[in-house]
């Protein structure tokens, strides 16, 4: 009779054995519960409970990396646009992220939704989409403050991606291509106003040392001869060409006398 209760024997000590021991990894801890009264944490490594009396609930320390479901935001300046985030946690006091919240992973993760619509909702547009920084930071803060009392440690708040409507983005390239153009305009006038003033340097320069117009145009001869053109233009000074024109005057003058002299000579005749 004794050799046939011994297998029962053997699972039955089997059984209270392996609810009994267990092992606990680094990265978690187990949150003890004694006839259901809360007796604190315990790990890592081997621990023992009492059989039928101690449960155990094991809790990750591991950071958690939370998907923040698209938002629809109003913000303060009236303009609809759907914004999504990444919640980084972990849990610091295992035993209050059991006892003090039902489950602190949907909790956390309403909590996340709601700050994210009410913190962008108290911005404007401009300041969402250049200040994104100093948002997260605030997100973080305010979700933390939420999350301490379930043993919670908001590590960053970081958003993703912000959806706008098509006609906001139409106004904002064309914003952006006018800002491109201003630049521009900009640049090239300042351009211009530095090539001015560089030329009026080089006119008085050219004033006092007149031989430097001879050199420079000696150098644009030198310049245009290694091009390979057909045709050169030769630029000459006025100063060259007054004795022939003055001349000219005079030819056509000394013609018109005779011209008129001969006239008077024909009608004589007559």
């Amino acid at each position: 009779m004794d050799f046939e209760l011994f297998p029962i024997v053997i699972v039955l000590v089997a059984i209270i054995l392996a609810s009994a021991i267990k092992v606990v990894r680094e990265y978690d801890r187990a949150v003890v519960f004694r006839l259901g009264r809360l007796i604190g944490f315990k790990g890592p490594g081997l621990i023992i409970l009492i059989p039928f009396i101690d449960r155990m609930v094991r809790v990750s320390l591991r950071t958690i990396t939370m998907d923040i479901e698209p938002q629809d935001v109003i913000t303060k300046d009236n303009v609809s646009i759907k914004v999504n985030a990444v919640l980084y946690f972990r849990v610091v006091y295992p035993d209050k992220a059991i006892v003090d919240v039902e489950n602190y992973l949907y909790a956390t993760n309403q909590i996340a939704q709601t700050t994210l619509r009410s913190i962008l909702g108290q911005s404007d547009l401009d300041e969402i989409l250049s200040e994104r920084e100093q948002i997260n930071v605030r997100l973080q803060q305010i979700i933390d403050e939420h999350t301490e009392p379930w043993g919670i440690k908001v590590a960053s708040v970081e958003v993703k991606q912000i959806d706008l409507p098509l006609e906001m983005q139409r106004a904002m390239a064309k914003q952006a291509q006018a800002e491109r153009e201003r630049r521009a305009k900009v640049i090239n006038a300042d351009g211009e106003f530095q090539a001015s003033k560089k030329l009026a340097e080089a006119a008085e320069q050219i004033s006092k040392h007149p031989i430097a117009l001879q050199l420079r145009f000696l150098q644009t001869l030198a310049d245009v001869a290694t091009e390979k053109n057909s045709t050169i233009i030769f630029p000459v000074p006025i100063d060259l060409l007054t004795p022939f024109m003055e001349q000219s005057r005079n030819l056509t003058s000394e013609n018109l006398d005779e011209f008129k002299k001969m006239l008077e000579a024909f009608s004589k005749k007559d």
